[in-house]
């Protein structure tokens, strides 16, 4: 038996990850899109009149089983991968493109909507519905329905190479992280780096077989901490190369060839469906709504950011000068803006980690919704995980109601992508009087403990955490009828206000001393100490902006028109020349490596973080106002913000919240830029 097609019947229809086995995912796709063609020919074939019902209701339901597949294949594909889901992979993808290409393709299908949305009085639907009817019908529209059939047979092309190629992209960045191992056999090699660290290097070590020396990869938990603390200049550059080049070297997991080609087909793909580039096309369906709008809020932020970018790096350089002559390169930033941080604020990093553990931080997330959304996270061995890292608690509203599931995998490991992202194995949604309630997961990739310390976060992993906590939060408190509309399914530039807006917490005193307690003492952080991390926000902030600004510039130059691109290298440092603030480094490349828009679904999207921080730091602004433990902001944040999904236009929902349209004056106020 597969159990991937069977109805689950774990508690809450959890996932029987214990069950399932890599040979189940083929037969058990191809069955599943067997049965949704079945369901879609139902309704091309249904001799009754078109309407919402039996048209657009049950389109919406009829690849719900492919859909369930494919989302537990993929979320293990990034979590916990091996060399044979690498494979299945390979077919699996395209396979779902040509049936999601056969759905879209299909002329008489599309007829029977068009009929609906041409016919339909749209006073009779609700808000939701009418959002579904819209969205379905500019889904088809904007993937090629009205195209001839031999355009439509071009479409399919591309997008079938497309989805084969972003998974070369993903495999290949993973296979160069997974590849390269920094094996230190002096003792003295190891000056600076804190405790922690040395203990999980000598472990792996140890895992690997290997006598008297230390590894380091290029895993965050590793090399974050390396490149910050690591004494020894020459292995800092040492690492630091490899990890700025990866898929950039003369081998098979070279990346150049396939950005380019996944840019160009992109511009095809866009031209043929009528839009002057991919970044048109993309951002149609945006907050932004276009590339102008788009560059002149990138440039903006260039221009009030990039003079105190310079004086940020000039005040690095002065450290670095203390102990050097020359100029500053790029892999002794983090080493020198650390000593910079310590004498300016007098503490660091690992001041701070030991208030910060794992679970209490964890704890304090679950507090703060609590007190916030009044949910409660009661932990649940019973549900089965995917691996021994995964913990899944069980979600309770202020009425000790279920609202959902919700797992957490937070340790690094072989098979895991970096990085950290919130993910969903099962979408909110009501169906046949019922509300499916989510499963909800976040995945990040922290330093595991060691023999003798616990998981201890730095500033930047906490500021992750609830990050990511902000994103399930969308999901979890998500109240729509539509799966397709729930939680996170909103605008790319939209999607981060919930996970931003969380990081303001962490800031503040009210909530910090809620679960920021030394693991050893039990103290809570001291109060100039909570002032310096807040005063922290602006430390460096120029050259950050600089750098996320640099990174959405360079996004938009790969999808703003065809690239006539010979040289990736060269490419880059033509967008970027204004904005390196640190000399060339020939063989490396951000774009190679850049998932995020060549794997990760934000390509012509990535400035969507610097606009949902504008977002944020504008409403948080309401939250300090009123309190940040406020019920009734948290109230109307839930009910305009969380629960709505993508059932309203965002800027509509976000002025029901906050009375006004957002302003920037919040975001450079905050990040010390005004």
């Amino acid at each position: 038996m597969n159990p991937l097609l069977n109805q689950f019947s774990e508690k809450f229809e959890a996932t029987p990850f214990h069950l399932i086995k890599d040979e189940h995912y083929l037969p058990a796709i191809k069955y599943a899109i067997d049965k949704a063609k079945e369901n879609i020919e139902k309704i091309k074939n249904n001799t009754n009149k078109p309407s919402f019902k039996n048209v657009i209701i049950a389109l919406e339901k009829s690849d719900e089983m492919a859909k369930k597949i494919s989302t537990i294949f993929f979320n293990l594909h990034s979590a916990a991968t091996n060399d044979i889901m690498l494979e299945i992979a390979k077919e699996l993808s395209p396979l779902m493109t040509e049936f999601s290409n056969d759905i879209i393709l299909d002329d008489k299908l599309f007829l029977r909507i068009k009929q609906v949305y041409d016919s339909v009085d749209f006073e009779t639907l609700s808000v939701e519905e009418k959002a579904l009817l819209k969205d379905t019908y500019k889904s088809f529209v904007r993937n090629g329905a009205l195209l001839s059939e031999n355009d439509k047979k071009l479409l399919r092309k591309f997008d079938q190479e497309l989805a084969v190629l972003s998974l070369r992209f993903g495999d290949n960045v993973l296979k160069e992280i997974n590849n390269y191992q920094l094996v230190v056999t002096n003792e003295d090699d190891l000056n600076g780096l804190p405790d922690y660290v040395i203990e999980a290097a000598k472990s792996l070590s140890d895992s690997k077989g290997l006598k008297k020396s230390w590894v380091f990869t290029l895993d965050y938990p590793s090399y974050i901490p390396f490149m910050k603390h690591a004494k020894n200049r020459k292995l800092r550059q040492e690492l630091s190369y490899a990890y700025t080049s990866r898929a950039n070297k003369k081998n098979e997991y070279n990346n150049q060839k396939i950005i380019k080609k996944i840019s160009d087909l992109r511009h095809q793909r866009a031209v043929l469906l009528g839009y002057e580039s991919h970044a048109h096309f993309v951002l149609q369906e945006r907050m932004a709504s276009n590339p102008e709008t788009v560059l002149n809020f990138l440039n903006d932020f260039k221009e009030k950011s990039l003079a105190k970018a310079k004086l940020d790096v000039n005040d690095v350089e002065e450290i670095f000068h203390l102990e050097n002559s020359g100029k500053i390169q790029a892999w002794d930033y983090s080493y020198y803006a650390e000593k910079l941080k310590k004498k300016m604020l007098n503490f660091d990093d690992e001041f701070l980690k030991p208030y910060f553990e794992l679970e209490a931080c964890l704890d304090g997330a679950f507090l703060v919704a609590n007190k916030l959304y009044g949910l409660h996270f009661i932990k649940n061995e019973n549900i089965p995980v995917y691996n021994k890292d995964v913990v899944c608690y069980e979600v309770l509203d202020k009425n000790n109601n279920h609202k959902a599931l919700f797992y957490v995998d937070f340790y690094s490991r072989k098979g895991k992508r970096n990085g950290a992202w919130m993910t969903e194995f099962r979408g909110q949604h009501k169906s046949g009087g019922e509300n499916q309630r989510p499963h909800v997961a976040i995945v990040c990739n922290f330093p595991r403990p060691t023999k003798t310390t616990p998981s201890l976060l730095s500033i930047d992993n906490l500021r992750t955490l609830f990050h990511e906590f902000g994103h399930a939060l969308h999901g979890i408190l998500s109240e729509v009828c539509f799966e397709s509309n729930s939680g996170p399914n909103v605008y790319w530039d939209f999607v981060e206000l919930p996970s931003q807006i969380m990081e303001n917490w962490i800031y503040e005193k009210e909530c910090l001393d809620l679960f920021a307690k030394h693991y050893k003492t039990g103290e809570t952080i001291p109060d100039d100490v909570v002032k310096k991390i807040k005063e922290s926000i602006k430390f460096q902030e120029g050259y950050a902006t600089v750098r996320q600004t640099n990174l959405g510039l360079l996004d938009m130059a790969w999808h703003t028109g065809k690239v006539n691109c010979e040289d990736v290298e060269k490419f880059e440092k033509d967008i970027s020349k204004e904005l390196n603030l640190f000399p060339d480094r020939k063989g490396t490349s951000v774009s190679t490596a850049f998932s995020h828009i060549f794997q990760g679904g934000y390509s012509a999207g990535y400035y969507s973080y610097k606009w949902s921080e504008v977002l944020d730091a504008d409403a948080f602004e309401l939250f300090k106002k009123e309190g940040i433990f406020n019920k009734k902001t948290a109230q109307k944040f839930e009910k305009y913000i969380l629960s709505k999904g993508g059932t309203e236009h965002p800027m509509e929902l976000y002025k029901k919240f906050r009375g006004k349209e957002p302003s920037n004056e919040a975001l450079l106020k905050r990040a010390g830029l005004l």
